[in-house]
């Protein structure tokens, strides 16, 4: 079960206020219809708001009013089932009016857009939103431990028609072209850190680092940027796909034998 302050942030986000929201799971948690007295005593929505507060749910048809005994006024709340079947219904409706509204209001931007992204959290969001915009085809490179967060994603990517290859640092169970490297150890002793590349449709893309406890990186949507990006997902794959062929002894061999290629093929 969710805990309450789960259930208050998700209420939050699809539009509630944080009063609203509590009121809301303090009427559904009574199991009978309560006054504005008792909801403010469960929920803690101050005594001086709790009808202002009741009158808003009320008003988006999240709560109703009844007279009770004596004639006071009593509140009981639409079910949750159906109170989140509204809220589907609303927010559906919504993103279908923005997407022939938004697009129409928007500038063409001046330059390629490209921003610093600073922490995990917001990494591995923005690369997410690349991954869910790539139609035709999508590259990877990343480690098991950013890969469990972008696997629905990816997944989502592959059944919706989009190319997925990938080189990854551990073993995963991602759909499409995907080659587990074969020498992971190596290459984070000799980068220091884990490296995450995501490229959708050769025209966006999000590369960076973690590592330390810390994250840090860019977004793009530099073209030139993103095939660059793209082209070194394409150059690990190729590579491991000749180890595959050749075996492991034999390519070592020919590093050995070719410094150039040794230090071309270095991290």
């Amino acid at each position: 079960m969710a805990p309450v302050r789960d259930v208050l942030e998700h209420l939050q986000r699809l539009g509630m206020s944080g009063y609203e929201a509590k009121a809301y799971v303090a009427l559904v948690a009574a199991g009978r219809p309560v006054n504005g007295y008792e909801v403010a005593k469960r929920s803690g929505v101050p005594r001086s708001t709790v009808y202002e507060t009741l009158g808003k749910l009320v008003a988006r048809g999240a709560a109703y009013e009844r007279r009770g005994g004596a004639g006071a006024t009593e509140y009981l709340p639409l079910p949750p089932e159906a109170l989140i079947e509204r809220l589907r219904r609303e927010f559906d409706g919504s993103l279908a009016a923005l997407e022939d509204a938004l697009p129409a209001v928007a500038a063409e931007p001046e330059a390629h857009p490209l921003h610093n992204l600073t922490d995990a959290d917001a990494m591995l969001a923005r690369a997410g939103d690349v991954i869910a915009a790539a139609s035709r085809d999508l590259f990877l490179s990343a480690w098991p431990q950013e890969l469990d967060r972008l696997a629905p994603q990816v997944r989502a990517a592959a059944g919706r028609g989009a190319a997925v290859s990938a080189i990854t640092y551990g073993a995963t169970d991602l759909p499409g072209d995907v080659r587990e490297h074969r020498h992971a150890r190596a290459v984070l002793d000799d980068l220091g850190y884990r490296l995450i590349v995501v490229v959708g449709d050769r025209r966006e893309a999000v590369v960076g680092g973690f590592g330390g406890g810390t994250a840090w990186g860019i977004y793009t949507a530099d073209p030139a940027v993103a095939l660059m990006a793209a082209e070194y997902v394409r150059q690990d794959i190729a590579l491991q796909t000749l180890a595959d062929h050749i075996g492991p002894a034999e390519l070592d061999r020919l590093l050995a034998a070719d410094p150039g290629l040794r230090r071309l093929l270095r991290r």
